[in-house]
């Protein structure tokens, strides 16, 4: 019986993700052409994660000054057009040598 109730909620888990993903193809046909919609469309994966990292940015230290301190450095760096990685890098230094 507990199967079965995994193989429900496994196939519900499934329609679910493909429905989010086909009706926008279904009732949106050709390009988006309203500017505001477009750039809603653009910035949504970004806004995504940041709302699914933030709080354990913050949260992965026994206090939260280290993680702030380099997440204000972090972003100063990105701002300074810095890749990836040498902000990644940055922020890890500055936790380490903060903790």
């Amino acid at each position: 019986m507990e199967q079965h109730r995994i193989l429900i909620y496994i196939l519900l888990a499934i329609a679910v993700t493909n429905l989010i993903r086909v009706i926008p193809m279904l009732f949106i046909k050709g390009q988006i052409s309203n500017r505001f919609i477009r750039s809603f469309l653009y910035y949504v994966p970004y806004v995504t994660l940041a709302v699914m990292t933030f709080p354990d940015m913050i949260l992965a230290t026994p206090t939260p000054w280290p993680s702030l301190v380099a997440l204000v450095i972090g972003m100063i760096a990105a701002w300074a057009h810095l890749g990836l990685l040498p902000v990644a890098a940055i922020c890890c230094a500055i936790v380490y040598f903060l903790m």
